[in-house]
């Protein structure tokens, strides 16, 4: 699990910026439902973006994280992974996400992160599409580069990008060649899941590839770092945020 059931965006609320919020359900491709969480920017910016959670799915952290997002004037949608297994109401921090993890696919994945870009865009007003993704949701982040989204960027937060499959949903550095959009990637310096030489193997690899990318790892910061009750890896969170929101706004459509 990539955070603790009781952690939070490490980011400060800006009273006034989110202009609505609330939960939605949205239909896939195969006609299956996806639970999603929407948050519209009181002062959009023409930039919309899919956020892609942790193996837990939709946890409030990830709303909260949309609500940060709109507040920044970027239009936010985050999704569940479960619908097909567990349905589209809301959960409690009892809910055993692992067995439905194990059933994912990445066909379906993919046309649920698909579904999530389409809605964002419907009223016209997220001209510019990203997508952001933390640990499990960091790997499709990278994925999601490869769908025919017209994705303006992708960012990753700490998302495994080599080794082996996970059932059927590939490593990122395995679909380099497919990538049509830039790529950010953020890590922990001290994660012990993706060590440097795995950041960098996936970086040479998008050079080879002729991907814009860039790649932040932050000394003796942890995997899930991103955290408000985090306060040691302050300093990490808020430069990771602050090049969250330069990757965007630097790719973002002015007109």
């Amino acid at each position: 699990m990539c955070f603790d059931l009781d952690s939070h965006p490490p980011i400060t609320p800006i009273a006034g910026g989110a202009l609505d919020s609330k939960r939605l359900t949205l239909r896939s491709a195969d006609g299956s439902e996806v639970a999603a969480f929407r948050a519209r920017a009181a002062h959009p910016t023409s930039a919309g973006i899919v956020i892609l959670p942790d193996a837990r799915g939709l946890h409030r952290y990830y709303e909260e994280l949309a609500l940060r997002f709109a507040e920044a004037g970027i239009d936010a949608l985050a999704i569940d992974y479960f619908g097909r297994t567990a349905g589209v109401t809301p959960r409690d921090d009892s809910f055993e996400y692992l067995p439905h993890l194990g059933q994912t696919k990445w066909a379906q994945l993919a046309a649920d992160i698909e579904a999530a870009a389409a809605e964002i865009q419907r009223d016209g007003r997220a001209r510019s599409l990203f997508s952001i993704g933390f640990c499990f949701g960091g790997r499709l982040a990278f994925l999601s580069a490869t769908l025919p989204l017209n994705l303006a960027g992708a960012i990753g937060f700490y998302g495994v990008p080599v080794g082996p499959a996970r059932g059927d949903i590939p490593a990122p550095i395995d679909t380099v060649d497919l990538v049509k959009a830039p790529i950010l990637g953020l890590f922990g310096g001290a994660d012990q899941a993706i060590p440097a030489s795995a950041v960098k193997e996936f970086g040479d690899a998008l050079v080879s590839a002729g991907v814009e990318h860039e790649f932040v790892s932050y000394p003796n910061a942890p995997h899930s770092f991103f955290d408000r009750k985090a306060a040691e890896f302050k300093d990490a969170s808020e430069d990771a945020w602050r090049k969250v929101l330069e990757f965007v706004r630097r790719r973002t459509a002015t007109s």
